[in-house]
């Protein structure tokens, strides 16, 4: 086949959850078909909406087509990216796209590949589609010292309240102007977001939390949603081996923003006792990270000084960089992860995981099997459960070797079994005609 992914970044200039899974997709759909990837960058010295291609750094039988977005990236809809989208499909005939995300491109895009009669796959990794921002996360929650609040669910104008409003005049005399405005907009994208819903064939949902969020939320119908677990490769995560000497040592693997939940897990660790290490791994983010290092200064009893700092790692080395360098992995996520691929790549490597029982986190950690779960957004409870481990090593070790927990084995869907599986949805769209 001729495959056309669409995601919103690409290794590695964007290395969260989605663009990892979409690259490593391609990678195995790569052994078959021939793929091509459409992704964006942001790049000030470069013309808005510029072409340029590349293959991946990884893997050179991937062609990557790099739109750039260094101004446009807070729209929705993009003509510009329409239009490159649409030379695209017209260069390359590709028989299917899946999209992985849309965000910081253009939602319209869609209807190119309708309008072609050409397949259209989503995978769902956050609730984009169903809350402008993603993660249903309250920018300005009603209570101020709720800070970035978890929102019960869309509506156009507690949107505008409670999200938008960053983007009012701040003058009180027009407040209500300026909400009417921003609910109006949230009204239209929503609107427009269903039809492009409409447009879509089929969406993969990588967790049965996310699943049912999408159809009992936002109405996706039974025929349209289909269940498919991540799949990885696992000769990556093979060969994990610590360090004899180094002390009991907790990993977080993301970047530093307040919906990972970084924050809590830092005072978390200043409650531990003892002497374990927490090592933080992932992109700087500038002044955010800069407000993480403070916090871990100011722990007691000179914790922070047991706060190691890691930087960015290739998920290709993921057991060398990180996993060879911890016991234990820590998802203090506030928001209602899907599928964490983190959980997923920790257990294959036989790392327990700690992380909040709430959403697609709790999914696929049980507790006291191959895992410990606290009390969602509480970093008390985290700090309870972090204690339980660093009191009995042994103790994460046999949580470690259960594994994945939704497998007898304990390992996770391979990305060659799991491309085979996507190979499948698309093989049945294309012989019913969708898209036509």
């Amino acid at each position: 086949m001729r495959i056309l992914q669409v995601i919103h970044g690409y290794p590695m200039r964007y290395n969260a959850g989605s663009e990892v899974y979409t690259q490593g997709l391609a990678q195995a759909l790569a052994e078959r078909h021939d793929v091509h990837v459409f992704t964006r960058q942001e790049n000030a010295f470069l013309p808005e909406y510029a072409i340029q291609r590349e293959t991946d750094p990884a893997d050179p039988r991937i062609t990557l087509h790099v739109i750039n977005m260094a101004r446009a990236r807070d729209g929705y809809r993009h003509a510009g990216v329409d239009a490159a989208f649409a030379s695209l499909l017209d260069e390359i005939r590709p028989e299917v796209v899946h999209i992985g995300h849309l965000n910081h491109l253009s939602t319209s895009l869609v209807f190119q590949a309708r309008d072609r009669r050409i397949p259209v796959v989503l995978t769902l990794h956050d609730y984009w589609l169903m809350c402008p921002r993603g993660q249903f996360i309250q920018m300005y929650p009603q209570d101020p010292s709720d800070v970035w609040s978890v929102c019960d669910g869309q509506d156009d104008r507690k949107c505008a309240v409670r999200c938008y409003v960053r983007y009012f005049s701040g003058d009180e005399d027009e407040y209500e102007e300026d909400a009417g405005y921003w609910t109006g907009w949230v009204n239209r994208r929503m609107r427009h977001v269903r039809e492009v819903c409409d447009a879509v064939d089929m969406f993969i949902a990588p967790s049965k939390y996310l699943m049912r969020r999408f159809r009992g939320d936002f109405g996706i119908p039974d025929r349209k949603l289909t269940y498919i677990d991540y799949g990885f490769h696992r000769r990556r995560m093979e060969g994990r081996s610590r360090p004899r000497g180094d002390p009991f040592t907790f990993g977080y693997i993301g970047t530093h923003i307040p919906a990972k939940g970084v924050n809590h897990l830092i005072e978390a660790f200043g409650r531990v006792t003892g002497n374990p290490k927490l090592r933080i791994w992932g992109r700087g983010r500038g002044v955010e990270t800069q407000g993480l290092k403070t916090l871990s200064r100011r722990l007691p009893d000179s914790a922070g000084d047991r706060v190691e700092w890691m930087g960015e790692y290739r998920n290709q080395d993921i057991v060398a960089d990180v996993f060879d360098h911890c016991d234990v992995i820590v998802v203090p996520s506030i928001w209602a992860e899907n599928s964490p691929l983190v959980i997923h790549e920790a257990l294959q490597a036989r790392v327990p995981v700690i992380t909040a029982d709430y959403g697609g986190m709790a999914e696929y950690v049980h507790h006291k099997r191959n895992g410990l779960l606290f009390d969602h957004r509480d970093p008390r409870s985290l700090a309870q459960q972090m204690q339980k481990l660093a009191d009995d090593p042994e103790l994460a070790k046999r949580l470690g070797e259960r594994g994945y927990i939704r497998s007898d084995d304990g390992n996770v869907l391979d990305m060659a079994e799991h491309s085979v599986a996507i190979e499948r949805i698309y093989a049945g769209l294309m012989d019913r005609g969708e898209g036509q």
